[in-house]
């Protein structure tokens, strides 16, 4: 079956299910598969299939679980959404939606985080092992994770956020779990210092065996693979056999957009991959002038790309690489001494796959204005992305945007743009629960500490 390797080539191949418990490789690099399956001729076949089905069909191609068990557990992880479709498709005047807020959290984070919940307790029960999570979050990734992670067999989880920079109703959907394996942290930083903290702790190696460290960031290949299902499932939705179409994609982290990038390389007809940022354009530059430059991070009212180091740019360096371990880790040791790396530029573009352009809050804020308009109510990062999907989508071929979370999640924005205020139940449940949360400094001693306090140190049963 599938084997996994690193982006810098430093750590011997390993099983799918190792992959999922090793998070970030232990050579510093990023786990990526020996091989990209190819589907094109599974294309028509896959056309009818319910999202579990399809989910199945294509991960199956990746994992090592035995055919039942993998069913079963994407059959658990996606009953929890509120439609049977679980990422339904809508079409908004020229555009099409494809709506990724239907999971608990109301976050397209649910997509990969109730499947990655439930295979870290299956694995983790199969070996008789215990697994501290440690993630960082600008707000969606952490609520996700706990209602992933909540009440399951042999797992803590410990999730940084920045503090006072989610916003009230993510801290809220966070803080408000009691479960005694949930441990909430706020720092006193930015979410690039709650990810630089979290890779701080995961390279000191004997502290991360120690305590059997785990991550559900996107730094996690499972959750790529989760994510890679719905591309597939949106464009059976709209598309005609063979047909070539576009989507566009609000991008942090460059998780959600490297997932449609393993799809079309995988044999989607994707003719495009819109890449939409906000003020923190570091990656709309680089794919427009070739040069991946740090700078200060800037916060807006769309939080979850309010990052300047995108944890999984590295894995596509090693595609753009042609796949040579040593050219992607000079590049990402020249990053960390330089904060700078440079590519060749051909055509004002780095890869004729992906047209990056960046946003402003004030377009944010128009554009959700205009759509509420017509009768739909965007979140502000889908809302950048439709923005650009505008601006540079091909007209002839069909754009489907990614709606990464419910409106309701980031009030202020809403109301600023509208007028009025987003609902959603769930949220309205949580306004008056009590919370619970640990504030520590921004330093990797001390959430060393508290992992230390808190979770069961041995790894094992």
């Amino acid at each position: 079956s599938m084997q996994y390797i690193s982006t810098r080539g430093g750590t011997q191949p390993v099983s799918f299910q190792d992959a999922v418990l090793m998070g970030q490789a232990l050579d510093g690099g990023l786990l990526l598969p020996e091989t990209i399956p190819q589907v094109h001729n599974k294309l028509d076949q896959w056309r009818g299939l319910t999202f579990v089905d399809l989910a199945f069909e294509i991960m199956r191609l990746y994992t090592d679980l035995p055919d039942h068990d993998l069913r079963a557990l994407l059959q658990k992880s996606y009953s929890t959404f509120d439609t049977d479709e679980v990422t339904p498709v809508r079409q908004v005047g020229r555009l099409f939606v494809l709506e990724l807020w239907h999971g608990p959290s109301l976050s397209f984070k649910d997509v990969a985080l109730q499947f990655l919940s439930n295979l870290f307790e299956y694995i983790l029960a199969k070996r008789r092992q215990r697994l501290n999570i440690l993630a960082a979050t600008s707000g969606d990734t952490g609520s996700a994770a706990i209602e992933g992670m909540r009440g399951k067999a042999n797992l803590n989880v410990f999730v940084m956020h920045p503090e006072g920079r989610v916003s009230p109703l993510q801290a809220k959907q966070m803080t408000t779990v009691m479960d005694p394996n949930v441990f909430n942290v706020a720092i006193e930083g930015s979410f690039d210092d709650c990810q630089a903290l979290m890779k701080q702790t995961f390279n000191d190696l004997p502290f991360k065996a120690h305590y059997n460290l785990g991550t559900i960031n996107s730094i996690n290949w499972a959750r790529i693979l989760a994510q890679t299902v719905y591309y597939f499932y949106a464009y059976f939705r709209i598309a005609a056999p063979g047909q070539s179409i576009q989507f566009a994609v609000p991008t942090g982290n460059f998780g959600d957009i490297f997932a449609g990038y393993i799809a079309q390389r995988m044999g989607l007809p994707i003719a495009q991959l819109l890449l939409a940022t906000n003020e923190n354009n570091i990656l709309a530059r680089f794919f427009t002038t070739g040069v991946y430059q740090r700078r200060e991070v800037e916060f807006t009212i769309t939080p979850a790309m309010d990052i300047q180091v995108a944890s999984n740019f590295e894995r596509y360096l090693y595609f753009y690489n042609q796949r040579c371990p040593h050219t992607t880790r000079a590049m990402m040791e020249q990053f960390a001494r330089t904060g700078r790396i440079e590519v060749t530029v051909s055509d004002g573009k780095v890869d004729p796959l992906i047209t990056a352009s960046s946003g402003t809050t004030a377009l944010t804020l128009a554009t959700i204005q205009r759509y509420h308009r017509q009768g739909y109510l965007l979140d502000p990062h889908s809302a950048v992305g439709v923005s650009v999907a505008e601006r540079c989508a091909q007209p002839d071929l069909p754009v489907i945007c990614l709606a990464t979370a419910h409106p309701a999640k980031f009030t202020q924005a809403i109301l600023d743009a509208t007028g009025q205020e987003a609902h959603h139940p769930t949220l309205e449940r949580l306004r008056d629960l009590p919370s619970r949360v640990q504030r520590l400094p921004n330093d990797p001693n001390a959430i060393k500490q508290y992992i230390q306090r808190h979770s069961g140190t041995s790894s094992h049963l």
